[in-house]
C-alpha cells in the first residue's frame, strides 16, 4: 500500500470567503491579523520537498473556488507546475480537477505542461463538483455537472493520447485540433473523485478509472461495499487505456502521527474541529442545499456536530494517533483493499508539527516494507 501526502485546504486567516464570513480561528473569532497566503505557498513547497525526499509516493492538490477553505487552491496545475520543478520523484496528482468547469482541450494541455516540468509524474482525479458557487466559472454546467464529467472523461483520454478532436472555432465553423505540447506519458493516470455515492464507484469501475475516495464519513462497512463494487465493476470494463482490472483505490485520510495519542489529541482537536465547523458552513451555504429547504446551522449546532464528527472520526478511519495507533489503521485499510492512502496534513496543524508528523509516518512506512 502507498502512502502520498494530500492538501486539500484549511484555511490560512488571509482573507473572506462567499458565503463563508470572515476568516475565522480555532474558536471562532476572526483573526486580528491574517497570514499572508504566500506563506502558505512556501509550506506546501517545503512540506513537498519533505515528502520527497522521504519517499512517499505523490502529493495530491485540490481546486477550490471562492471559499474560506482552501483559498489557496483555484489552480491545480499552476501550483502543480511549482511542485513539478522544486521535487524530483514524487508524483504530482490533482486531487481534483472539477472537469465540469473547464473545457477538456484545456485540461490536457494545462496538465500536459506539467507533464513535462515533471517528466512524467502527472496523475488527475476528475470530480463533478458539488457548490453551486463554484459553478461562477461555468454557470450552464452545473445541473448536468455528472453527465459532463463522465463523458468527458473518455475524451480527455483520446486528447492525451494524441487524438484530433473536432471542436466550433472562434467563427463557429469545425476545426481539428491537436493539443499540444505532447506529454511524456502516453497514458494519463486518472482517478474519479467520489464523495460516497456507490453509483459513482460503479462508474469509475466501468471506466477503468482509479477512485479517489475518502474514511470520513463513512463506515468500514460501507466502504467495503463500495470497493467490492468498485472491483467487480472493474474486472468486467473493457481496457479503456485506464488501470488494470483490479483497479486502485485511494483513500483520504486526515493524518498526524505524533509522539503519543494524548499529544495528537491535544495538538489536532481544536483545529480539525475548526477545519470540520468551516467545511458544514460551506455546505449550508451551498444553493443546492437551499433548494432542498436545509435550515441554516446555528453557531451552537455547528459546533456540536463538528465536535461529534471530530470524536466519531478518531474511532475509525484517521491516521491521527501515535505510531502504534496509526501502524494498526494502516494494516486495517490495506485489508480493507485500499491500494493508496492519501494522507490529508493541511487541516490547521502547524508547519513543524506537519513535518514532525510526517517523519513518524515515513518510519512507519518504512518498517512496514
Amino acid at each position: 500500500m502507498d502512502l502520498s501526502v494530500m492538501f486539500f485546504g484549511a484555511d490560512s486567516g488571509a482573507g473572506r470567503g462567499t458565503g463563508s464570513g470572515a476568516a475565522e480561528g480555532a474558536e471562532g473569532a476572526p483573526h486580528a491579523q491574517a497570514a499572508p497566503h504566500s506563506r502558505t505557498y512556501d509550506d506546501i513547497l517545503t512540506v513537498a520537498r519533505t515528502a520527497d525526499r522521504l519517499g512517499f509516493h505523490a502529493i495530491w492538490t485540490p481546486e477550490r473556488h471562492f471559499q474560506q477553505v482552501g483559498q489557496v487552491f483555484p489552480s491545480p496545475p499552476v501550483l502543480s507546475a511549482a511542485l513539478a520543478v522544486a521535487t524530483e520523484r514524487i508524483g504530482i496528482r490533482a486531487g481534483s480537477v472539477v472537469l465540469p468547469l473547464h473545457h477538456p482541450l484545456k485540461v490536457a494541455e494545462d496538465w500536459a505542461v506539467v507533464d513535462n516540468l515533471s517528466h512524467g509524474r502527472v496523475g488527475l482525479s476528475v470530480a463533478t463538483g458539488w457548490h453551486s458557487t463554484d459553478f461562477t466559472l461555468a454557470p450552464d454546467h452545473y445541473e448536468d455537472r455528472r453527465e459532463r464529467t463522465l463523458q468527458a472523461i473518455p475524451e480527455l483520454r483520446r486528447l492525451w493520447a494524441g487524438e484530433a478532436g473536432t471542436y466550433p472555432d472562434g467563427t463557429g465553423q469545425p476545426v481539428s485540433v491537436v493539443p499540444q505540447p505532447r506529454p511524456v506519458q502516453g497514458e494519463l493516470p486518472l482517478w474519479i473523485t467520489t464523495s460516497g455515492n456507490p453509483a459513482t464507484w460503479e462508474a469509475a469501475g466501468r471506466l477503468r478509472a482509479g477512485v479517489l475516495g475518502a474514511t470520513v464519513g463513512q463506515s468500514r462497512d460501507e466502504l467495503a461495499e463500495k470497493i467490492a463494487r468498485y472491483r467487480a465493476a472493474c474486472a468486467a470494463a473493457p481496457d479503456q487505456a485506464g488501470t488494470d482490472a483490479h483497479g486502485r483505490v485511494t483513500l483520504m485520510a486526515h493524518t498526524y502521527v505524533g509522539a503519543d495519542d494524548a499529544e495528537v489529541r491535544r495538538l489536532a482537536a481544536a483545529p480539525l474541529k475548526a477545519y470540520l465547523a468551516s467545511y458544514l458552513r460551506q455546505t449550508a451555504a451551498n444553493r443546492a442545499a437551499d433548494a432542498r429547504e436545509s435550515a441554516e446551522l446555528t453557531g451552537e449546532q455547528t459546533a456540536m456536530l463538528a465536535e461529534f464528527a471530530f470524536r466519531r472520526y478518531l474511532t475509525w478511519g484517521s491516521l491521527l494517533g501515535s505510531p502504534g495507533t496509526c501502524a494498526k489503521m494502516l494494516a486495517d485499510l490495506r485489508d480493507l483493499g485500499c491500494d493508496e492512502v492519501a494522507c490529508f496534513i493541511d487541516f490547521g496543524i502547524g508547519r513543524d508539527e506537519v513535518l514532525a508528523g510526517l517523519h513518524r509516518l515515513a518510519e512507519l512506512r518504512e518498517a512496514a516494507l
